[in-house]
C-alpha cells in the first residue's frame, strides 16, 4: 500500500502494523546521473519489498532533502542540518505510531543520513511501544559503494534509465577518482566532496548496466524483505525497558 495513493478509509480498513519510509537526499551524483538519485532507489527498493512481502506493509512517502551540505559546491544539490532532518524524520516516524504502525522501517539511500538514522531510530524506540530500524541498501548488497559509480549508476539504469546522460559516463568516468576521501592515519581530512573529486564522481560508472541493476534491486529488495519479516515479528516493550 503506498500511503500517498490511499485514502484514509483505505488506511483505516487495512489498518498496517508494518510501515516502510524511504528516505534519500536530492544532491550531486556527478554530469551523468540525477540529484535524485538516492531518493529513487530508496522508493523503488521500499515499494519492491513491500509488494512481495507476505503482509500488509505501508509505504510512506520519501523524503527528498536530507544531509548533504557536503555535496552544496555542486548546483542544484539541497539539503537541512543533521538536527532539522531528525526532527522531521522522528515526528513523521511518530505520526505513523498514532495510526497503529508501531514497526517502521526506514529505507535509506544516502550514506550521509546513516548515523542520524540510527541515532533517531534508537531514540524513537527507546520512548516508544514500538520499534524502528534503519535500513540502508548499500550495506546491504555485494560491492564497494562509491558515489555516482558503479552501483548507483547501475540500480539507477534499472529503475530511471531514461535519468541518465550516457553520453557523459566516459567523461564522468576520466574525470572520476576511486575513492571517497582524503585519509591520513585513518582520519578522512575532507570535509566536502569537492576537496578530492572534481566531477563528483567516486567509482566507475561506465562499468554499470540495467542487468547489474537488477541483480542489486533484487539483492536489496531480499535483504529488506527479511528484514520486514523480522521487525513484523519481533516484540515491542514498554519505554525504555531493558
Amino acid at each position: 500500500m503506498q500511503l500517498s495513493e490511499s485514502t484514509w478509509t483505505d488506511v483505516e480498513e487495512e489498518a498496517p502494523d508494518l510501515a516502510v519510509l524511504p528516505v534519500g537526499s536530492t544532491e550531486q551524483h556527478g554530469p551523468h546521473a540525477p540529484l535524485g538519485t538516492d531518493s529513487l532507489i530508496a522508493e523503488a527498493i521500499a515499494t519492491a519489498a513491500a509488494e512481495e512481502y507476505d503482509g500488509e506493509a505501508v509505504v510512506a512517502p520519501t523524503v527528498p532533502v536530507a544531509i548533504a551540505e557536503e555535496h552544496r559546491h555542486f548546483p542544484g544539490t539541497l539539503w537541512v542540518s543533521s538536527s532539522t532532518f531528525r526532527a522531521y524524520v522522528s515526528e513523521t516516524i511518530e505520526s505513523l505510531f498514532y495510526h497503529g504502525c508501531s514497526r517502521v522501517v526506514v529505507v535509506n539511500g544516502h550514506g550521509g543520513n546513516v548515523n542520524a538514522l540510527r541515532e533517531c531510530c534508537a531514540r524513537l524506540t527507546r520512548d516508544n511501544p514500538a520499534y524502528v530500524a534503519p535500513f540502508t541498501w548499500f550495506e546491504a548488497v555485494s560491492g564497494r559503494m562509491g558515489h555516482g559509480g558503479t552501483l548507483e549508476t547501475a540500480l539507477i539504469s534499472q529503475i530511471a534509465p531514461e535519468t541518465i546522460k550516457t553520453e557523459e559516463l566516459e567523461a564522468a568516468a576520466a574525470d572520476g577518482v576511486e575513492y571517497w576521501g582524503e585519509y591520513q592515519s585513518g582520519t578522512n581530512l575532507a570535509y566536502d566532496s569537492i576537496e578530492f573529486t572534481t566531477n563528483g564522481v567516486v567509482g566507475d560508472p561506465t562499468q554499470a548496466d540495467e542487468t547489474l541493476g537488477e541483480e542489486l534491486l533484487t539483492e536489496a529488495t531480499e535483504a529488506l524483505l527479511e528484514l520486514l519479516a523480522t521487525v513484523d515479528r519481533r516484540g515491542l516493550k514498554a519505554p525504555d525497558a531493558p
